[in-house]
């Protein structure tokens, strides 16, 4: 089993935590994170683009000029495509970006990115997270003390204390372990991870 170090809030070391090879120790599956991560990015797409084709386009109902004898080419209305002001030649309309992978491949997918994070030594372990107060600085210390610029830290349970500490510093995601997902592992250079959390996410995943 993977063996990490415990940090608390002040960034010093305080034990070390075995984590469950089934889940931090996968074979990482490169396939299956980029799919994950392309189902993440196309289910957020609105899908609500929309232009007009030359049958939407205002105008143009009657011929420009008689079909034969002008010298010009023909033309059956002053909205087709190359036309200026006219319609758009397969113009863009709502639709529906998202589409599906299976459960287990993407509880593979995110097993995969866990485990990348982990070889990688950026996943972080906090003993636990609990501040007093609602105060974005002190926050802004704990990842100073971590080392962490660009961070998803993950809770083991909702603290609205702590998540509105940190939902005014840059580059920083609070989430929880039911919400957290491939995308964000990836986008963020160093995974926090209180030791609550580490425990729902073994009791979830293995």
């Amino acid at each position: 089993m993977a063996n990490v170090s415990v940090y608390n809030m002040e960034g010093n070391e305080v034990g070390s935590l075995e984590l469950n090879d089934a889940i931090f120790g996968v074979e990482i599956n490169e396939h299956l994170v980029h799919m994950a991560v392309l189902q993440y990015m196309a289910n957020k797409r609105q899908g609500t683009q929309s232009a007009k084709t030359r049958g939407e386009v205002r105008g143009g109902g009657r011929k420009p000029w008689r079909q034969k004898g002008t010298g010009h080419a023909r033309q059956g209305s002053i909205r087709a495509p190359q036309w200026k002001g006219g319609g758009v030649v397969f113009a863009p309309k709502p639709r529906d970006y998202s589409f599906k992978i299976n459960r287990k491949e993407k509880r593979s997918a995110l097993k995969s990115a866990l485990t990348a994070r982990v070889n990688e030594k950026k996943f972080i372990v906090l003993d636990e997270l609990k501040f007093d107060e609602i105060k974005t600085k002190k926050m802004v210390a704990v990842l100073n003390a971590l080392h962490a610029d660009k961070a998803l830290v993950v809770l083991g349970e909702n603290d609205d204390t702590v998540i509105r500490s940190t939902r005014n510093i840059p580059n920083t995601k609070i989430a929880l372990t039911n919400t957290i997902n491939v995308y964000d592992i990836m986008k963020y250079s160093t995974l926090i991870v209180t030791k609550d959390a580490v425990a729902k996410i073994e009791e979830v995943y293995a």
